[in-house]
């Protein structure tokens, strides 16, 4: 049910997504700690949503589906962000580009997949992507209003492209997996029951004896 509250923590994740990009048109440094509070309380939502499902015995198949839509959506919006407030640029745009890549070719591997009714579990190496890469994006949204006495920048772009590496090898993967079903050989389709098709023409007339013509 959307009113259980593992699927309302998960909606929340996605409702705050306009605040968050407003955050980005406020002046710094208040506008970085507010997007860095938002994007905090989404990412605890993030391990909350799941944790409560499993305890309180609801999991269900719209929080299955919300939960990566939400993730995802978080993360591109705010990478998008970063690289028009400036934070993410010049090279650094490389492994922003690959984390999103991988999240849209992740998402049609689970469609692909789920029409199979075959399942995609998450690694414990996409769980250290996850978690590398919200602690990076969390360390470019503070950016200049950082602590002056930490490289708060440097260690943002540092993890962004540790994520980047993680990403490709959890996307290979997850690719290597989709396309062992995909290549793999059709079912040989059964062939018809020739005793329980029904008869006709020339086999009725003899198995009845009788012939109208």
């Amino acid at each position: 049910m959307i009113t259980s509250l593992p699927n309302l923590l998960t909606v929340s994740r996605i409702l705050v997504i306009p605040a968050l990009i407003a955050s980005f048109y406020v002046s710094s440094p208040l506008g970085n700690w507010i997007a860095l509070g938002l994007f905090a309380a989404a990412g605890v939502t993030d391990w909350l949503d799941g944790h409560l499902a499993r305890s309180r015995n609801e999991v269900s198949g719209l929080g299955r589906f919300l939960d990566p839509v939400a993730d995802k959506l978080l993360v591109a919006a705010t990478i998008l962000m970063l690289v028009h407030v400036g934070r993410i640029d010049d090279w650094t745009i490389l492994p922003a580009v690959l984390i999103l890549c991988r999240e849209i070719m992740v998402s049609g591997l689970r469609e692909y997949l789920a029409e199979l009714r075959v399942g995609m579990p998450v690694s414990r190496l996409a769980k250290w992507k996850t978690g590398v890469q919200m602690l990076a994006i969390g360390f470019l949204i503070v950016g200049d209003a950082g602590w002056q006495v930490i490289p708060v920048i440097e260690i943002g772009v540092a993890g962004l492209w540790l994520a980047a590496i993680l990403t490709m090898c959890t996307g290979y993967d997850y690719l290597r997996l989709g396309l062992r079903h995909m290549t793999a050989p059709a079912p040989p389709t059964p062939a018809p029951d020739q005793d329980t098709q029904p008869e006709t023409g020339l086999a009725q007339i003899r198995r009845t004896g009788t012939d109208d013509t």
